[in-house]
Protein backbone atom coordinates (compact mmCIF):
# COMPACT_ATOMS: atom_id res chain seq x y z
CA UNK A 1 0.00 0.00 0.00
CA UNK A 2 1.56 3.14 -0.82
CA UNK A 3 0.31 6.76 1.15
CA UNK A 4 0.45 10.10 0.67
CA UNK A 5 -0.67 12.88 3.04
CA UNK A 6 -0.44 16.94 2.89
CA UNK A 7 -2.12 19.56 4.23
CA UNK A 8 -4.05 22.33 2.13
CA UNK A 9 -5.79 25.74 2.99
CA UNK A 10 -9.45 25.20 0.89
CA UNK A 11 -11.88 22.26 1.66
CA UNK A 12 -13.96 23.24 -1.67
CA UNK A 13 -10.72 22.99 -3.82
CA UNK A 14 -10.09 19.59 -2.14
CA UNK A 15 -13.59 18.03 -2.37
CA UNK A 16 -14.48 19.39 -5.64
CA UNK A 17 -11.15 17.78 -7.17
CA UNK A 18 -12.08 14.42 -5.56
CA UNK A 19 -15.65 14.65 -6.27
CA UNK A 20 -15.43 15.97 -10.23
CA UNK A 21 -12.21 15.70 -11.27
CA UNK A 22 -9.98 19.08 -12.36
CA UNK A 23 -11.91 21.85 -13.64
CA UNK A 24 -12.47 21.64 -17.64
CA UNK A 25 -13.76 23.98 -20.03
CA UNK A 26 -17.49 22.15 -20.55
CA UNK A 27 -20.06 21.20 -19.05
CA UNK A 28 -19.51 17.73 -21.04
CA UNK A 29 -16.08 17.70 -20.33
CA UNK A 30 -16.77 18.06 -16.75
CA UNK A 31 -19.19 15.07 -17.33
CA UNK A 32 -16.72 13.13 -18.23
CA UNK A 33 -14.05 14.12 -15.63
CA UNK A 34 -16.66 13.27 -13.14
CA UNK A 35 -17.43 9.56 -14.95
CA UNK A 36 -13.64 8.94 -14.68
CA UNK A 37 -12.98 9.36 -11.12
CA UNK A 38 -16.19 7.18 -10.31
CA UNK A 39 -15.85 9.02 -6.55
CA UNK A 40 -17.82 7.49 -3.46
CA UNK A 41 -18.19 8.65 0.01
CA UNK A 42 -17.47 5.20 1.61
CA UNK A 43 -17.72 6.36 5.25
CA UNK A 44 -18.66 10.13 7.10
CA UNK A 45 -17.64 11.12 10.37
CA UNK A 46 -19.40 14.27 12.36
CA UNK A 47 -20.44 15.16 9.18
CA UNK A 48 -23.15 14.24 6.20
CA UNK A 49 -24.53 15.33 2.85
CA UNK A 50 -23.61 16.29 -0.22
CA UNK A 51 -20.42 17.92 -1.51
CA UNK A 52 -21.96 21.32 -1.36
CA UNK A 53 -23.33 20.59 2.60
CA UNK A 54 -19.72 19.09 3.09
CA UNK A 55 -17.99 22.23 2.75
CA UNK A 56 -20.16 23.88 4.56
CA UNK A 57 -19.94 21.83 7.25
CA UNK A 58 -16.20 22.02 7.39
CA UNK A 59 -16.18 25.29 6.87
CA UNK A 60 -18.36 26.32 9.82
CA UNK A 61 -16.07 24.00 12.15
CA UNK A 62 -12.93 25.34 10.64
CA UNK A 63 -13.00 28.68 12.03
CA UNK A 64 -13.20 27.64 15.55
CA UNK A 65 -9.34 28.09 15.03
CA UNK A 66 -9.23 31.48 12.50
CA UNK A 67 -5.46 31.43 12.83
CA UNK A 68 -4.81 28.24 11.35
CA UNK A 69 -4.21 28.86 7.54
CA UNK A 70 -4.14 25.05 6.25
CA UNK A 71 -6.83 23.29 7.80
CA UNK A 72 -7.29 20.76 5.79
CA UNK A 73 -5.65 17.43 5.89
CA UNK A 74 -5.63 15.03 2.80
CA UNK A 75 -4.23 11.60 2.30
CA UNK A 76 -4.44 8.88 -0.59
CA UNK A 77 -3.90 5.13 0.31
CA UNK A 78 -3.45 2.93 -3.27
CA UNK A 79 -3.79 -0.46 -2.85
CA UNK A 80 -2.15 -3.08 -5.76
CA UNK A 81 -3.85 -5.31 -8.17
CA UNK A 82 -3.26 -8.29 -5.72
CA UNK A 83 -4.85 -6.25 -3.21
CA UNK A 84 -8.55 -8.54 -2.27
CA UNK A 85 -10.16 -5.68 -0.28
CA UNK A 86 -13.98 -5.45 0.93
CA UNK A 87 -15.64 -2.33 1.20
CA UNK A 88 -16.09 -2.74 4.86
CA UNK A 89 -11.82 -3.46 4.88
CA UNK A 90 -11.29 0.00 3.21
CA UNK A 91 -13.74 1.78 5.63
CA UNK A 92 -11.50 -0.06 8.49
CA UNK A 93 -8.53 0.85 7.37
CA UNK A 94 -9.92 4.85 6.86
CA UNK A 95 -11.31 4.64 10.72
CA UNK A 96 -7.97 3.11 11.99
CA UNK A 97 -5.99 6.11 10.07
CA UNK A 98 -8.34 8.51 11.85
CA UNK A 99 -7.14 6.85 14.96
CA UNK A 100 -3.60 6.94 14.42
CA UNK A 101 -3.09 9.99 13.18
CA UNK A 102 -5.40 11.55 15.80
CA UNK A 103 -8.27 13.25 14.11
CA UNK A 104 -10.58 9.88 14.76
CA UNK A 105 -13.04 12.86 17.02
CA UNK A 106 -13.10 15.30 13.71
CA UNK A 107 -14.99 15.51 10.57
CA UNK A 108 -13.62 13.88 7.89
CA UNK A 109 -14.67 11.34 5.30
CA UNK A 110 -13.02 8.68 2.91
CA UNK A 111 -13.92 8.58 -0.49
CA UNK A 112 -13.29 5.50 -3.01
CA UNK A 113 -12.27 6.02 -6.24
CA UNK A 114 -11.96 4.19 -9.37
CA UNK A 115 -10.41 6.23 -11.90
CA UNK A 116 -7.64 4.59 -12.60
CA UNK A 117 -5.85 0.70 -12.82
CA UNK A 118 -6.21 0.34 -9.27
CA UNK A 119 -8.28 0.96 -6.62
CA UNK A 120 -7.37 3.92 -4.01
CA UNK A 121 -9.01 5.63 -0.96
CA UNK A 122 -8.88 9.53 -0.13
CA UNK A 123 -9.31 10.72 3.46
CA UNK A 124 -10.33 14.32 3.44
CA UNK A 125 -10.19 15.52 7.62
CA UNK A 126 -10.73 18.43 9.50
CA UNK A 127 -7.92 19.82 11.82
CA UNK A 128 -9.72 21.53 13.53
CA UNK A 129 -12.16 19.52 16.27
CA UNK A 130 -15.44 20.63 17.75
CA UNK A 131 -13.24 21.40 21.11
CA UNK A 132 -11.33 24.01 18.91
CA UNK A 133 -7.79 21.67 18.92
CA UNK A 134 -5.92 21.72 16.62
CA UNK A 135 -4.84 18.18 14.81
CA UNK A 136 -0.87 18.23 14.72
CA UNK A 137 1.32 17.42 11.06
CA UNK A 138 4.64 17.03 12.88
CA UNK A 139 6.12 14.03 11.18
CA UNK A 140 3.53 12.75 9.31
CA UNK A 141 5.37 11.45 5.89
CA UNK A 142 7.06 9.39 8.55
CA UNK A 143 3.24 8.26 10.43
CA UNK A 144 2.19 7.45 7.15
CA UNK A 145 4.87 4.99 6.12
CA UNK A 146 4.04 3.23 9.15
CA UNK A 147 0.91 3.31 8.91
CA UNK A 148 1.13 1.52 5.69
CA UNK A 149 3.34 -1.20 7.17
CA UNK A 150 0.74 -2.05 9.19
CA UNK A 151 -1.95 -1.84 7.32
CA UNK A 152 -0.36 -4.01 4.53
CA UNK A 153 0.90 -6.38 7.79
CA UNK A 154 -3.06 -6.76 8.92
CA UNK A 155 -4.81 -6.78 5.82
CA UNK A 156 -2.11 -9.15 4.22
CA UNK A 157 -1.46 -6.33 1.50
CA UNK A 158 0.85 -6.58 -1.18
CA UNK A 159 4.13 -5.00 0.66
CA UNK A 160 6.11 -2.03 -0.68
CA UNK A 161 9.46 -1.38 0.36
CA UNK A 162 9.71 1.99 3.11
CA UNK A 163 11.32 4.91 1.68
CA UNK A 164 14.99 4.81 2.47
CA UNK A 165 14.90 8.08 5.04
CA UNK A 166 12.35 6.13 7.56
CA UNK A 167 14.31 2.89 7.58
CA UNK A 168 16.58 2.19 10.71
CA UNK A 169 20.25 3.12 10.75
CA UNK A 170 20.92 -0.64 10.41
CA UNK A 171 18.49 -0.86 7.52
CA UNK A 172 20.27 1.92 5.92
CA UNK A 173 23.59 -0.05 6.06
CA UNK A 174 22.17 -2.98 3.81
CA UNK A 175 22.16 -2.10 0.02
CA UNK A 176 18.77 -2.19 -1.74
CA UNK A 177 17.23 -2.44 -5.19
CA UNK A 178 14.15 0.15 -5.38
CA UNK A 179 12.33 -2.82 -8.33
CA UNK A 180 10.12 -0.17 -9.47
CA UNK A 181 12.82 2.23 -10.21
CA UNK A 182 15.15 -0.91 -12.13
CA UNK A 183 12.07 -1.76 -14.31
CA UNK A 184 11.16 1.89 -15.11
CA UNK A 185 14.10 2.26 -16.10
CA UNK A 186 14.77 -1.14 -18.16
CA UNK A 187 11.61 0.30 -19.75
CA UNK A 188 12.76 3.81 -20.90
CA UNK A 189 16.47 1.99 -22.23
CA UNK A 190 14.08 -0.61 -24.38
CA UNK A 191 11.77 1.86 -25.69
CA UNK A 192 14.02 4.87 -26.51
CA UNK A 193 16.05 2.74 -28.52
CA UNK A 194 13.22 1.27 -30.63
CA UNK A 195 11.81 5.07 -31.07
CA UNK A 196 12.57 8.06 -33.34
CA UNK A 197 9.97 10.78 -31.63
CA UNK A 198 8.50 11.82 -28.64
CA UNK A 199 5.01 10.67 -28.87
CA UNK A 200 6.30 7.40 -30.38
CA UNK A 201 8.41 6.57 -27.11
CA UNK A 202 4.95 7.62 -25.15
CA UNK A 203 3.37 5.28 -26.94
CA UNK A 204 5.13 2.73 -26.52
CA UNK A 205 5.72 3.16 -22.64
CA UNK A 206 2.34 3.65 -22.06
CA UNK A 207 1.33 0.24 -23.64
CA UNK A 208 3.45 -0.95 -20.93
CA UNK A 209 1.29 0.38 -17.88
CA UNK A 210 2.80 3.84 -17.20
CA UNK A 211 1.98 7.08 -17.52
CA UNK A 212 3.73 10.03 -18.65
CA UNK A 213 4.18 13.39 -17.65
CA UNK A 214 5.85 16.02 -20.03
CA UNK A 215 6.30 19.50 -19.10
CA UNK A 216 9.97 21.57 -18.24
CA UNK A 217 10.70 18.18 -17.73
CA UNK A 218 9.17 14.70 -17.77
CA UNK A 219 8.09 11.79 -14.96
CA UNK A 220 6.76 8.19 -15.45
CA UNK A 221 3.97 6.81 -13.10
CA UNK A 222 3.32 3.14 -12.96
CA UNK A 223 0.45 0.96 -12.13
CA UNK A 224 0.39 1.11 -8.24
CA UNK A 225 0.86 5.39 -8.77
CA UNK A 226 4.16 5.23 -8.06
CA UNK A 227 5.79 8.05 -9.69
CA UNK A 228 9.51 8.78 -10.60
CA UNK A 229 11.07 12.01 -12.50
CA UNK A 230 13.11 10.57 -15.57
CA UNK A 231 16.31 12.31 -13.69
CA UNK A 232 15.59 9.81 -10.59
CA UNK A 233 16.03 6.69 -13.12
CA UNK A 234 19.04 8.47 -14.93
CA UNK A 235 16.61 9.93 -18.01
CA UNK A 236 16.17 13.76 -17.59
CA UNK A 237 14.19 14.87 -20.78
CA UNK A 238 17.07 16.41 -22.22
CA UNK A 239 19.10 13.05 -22.35
CA UNK A 240 15.80 11.35 -23.71
CA UNK A 241 15.58 13.82 -26.23
CA UNK A 242 19.22 13.57 -27.53
CA UNK A 243 18.48 9.92 -27.76
CA UNK A 244 16.02 10.34 -29.95
CA UNK A 245 17.38 12.76 -32.45
CA UNK A 246 20.20 11.06 -32.64
CA UNK A 247 18.17 7.84 -33.59
CA UNK A 248 16.25 9.77 -36.03
CA UNK A 249 19.96 10.87 -37.68
CA UNK A 250 21.02 6.91 -37.73
CA UNK A 251 17.45 6.20 -39.34
CA UNK A 252 18.18 8.79 -42.07
CA UNK A 253 22.09 7.58 -42.47
CA UNK A 254 20.50 4.46 -42.59
CA UNK A 255 17.99 5.25 -45.34
CA UNK A 256 20.53 7.27 -47.34
CA UNK A 257 23.37 4.05 -47.16
CA UNK A 258 22.87 1.04 -50.01
CA UNK A 259 21.67 -1.60 -49.12
CA UNK A 260 24.18 -4.70 -48.70
CA UNK A 261 22.38 -6.52 -51.64
CA UNK A 262 22.72 -3.14 -53.88
CA UNK A 263 26.29 -2.83 -53.02
CA UNK A 264 26.83 -6.46 -54.28
CA UNK A 265 25.40 -5.86 -57.28
CA UNK A 266 27.32 -2.59 -58.10
CA UNK A 267 30.38 -4.19 -57.03
CA UNK A 268 29.33 -7.48 -59.34
CA UNK A 269 28.65 -4.75 -62.19
CA UNK A 270 31.59 -3.26 -61.69
CA UNK A 271 33.75 -6.26 -62.01
CA UNK A 272 32.08 -7.33 -65.17
CA UNK A 273 32.61 -4.31 -66.97
CA UNK A 274 36.56 -4.51 -65.84
CA UNK A 275 36.79 -7.49 -67.41
CA UNK A 276 35.10 -6.83 -70.35
CA UNK A 277 36.74 -3.55 -70.81
CA UNK A 278 40.01 -5.96 -70.60
CA UNK A 279 39.07 -8.73 -72.78
CA UNK A 280 38.72 -5.75 -75.51
CA UNK A 281 42.16 -4.65 -74.71
CA UNK A 282 43.45 -7.88 -75.53
CA UNK A 283 41.29 -8.77 -78.72
CA UNK A 284 42.77 -4.96 -79.83
CA UNK A 285 46.66 -5.75 -79.07
CA UNK A 286 46.03 -9.50 -81.00
CA UNK A 287 44.87 -7.84 -83.94
CA UNK A 288 47.58 -5.44 -83.90
CA UNK A 289 50.07 -7.83 -83.42
CA UNK A 290 48.70 -10.15 -86.59
CA UNK A 291 48.93 -7.37 -88.94
CA UNK A 292 45.41 -6.46 -88.51
CA UNK A 293 43.89 -10.12 -89.37
CA UNK A 294 42.63 -11.95 -86.08
CA UNK A 295 42.64 -15.71 -86.67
Amino acid sequence: MIGKISTGKSFRGCLHYLHEGRLQQSKALQEIEQEKKQAQVICYNQCFGNKKELIQQFNEVRYLNPKLSKPVLHASLSFAHSDQLSNQDKIDIGKQMAKDFGFDNNQYVVIEHADRQHQHLHIVANRVGYDAKTVSDSNNYKRMANFCRSMERKHQLEQVLSPRKFLSKEERMLPRQDIRKEALKEAIAKFLMQSTTMKEFQNKITAKGYEVELGRGIAFTDAQAVRFKGSQVGYPLLKIEKQLAQNRKQQQEQQQKPSLAQQLRETISKSQKEEQLKKQQEDKQEIKQSGGFRL
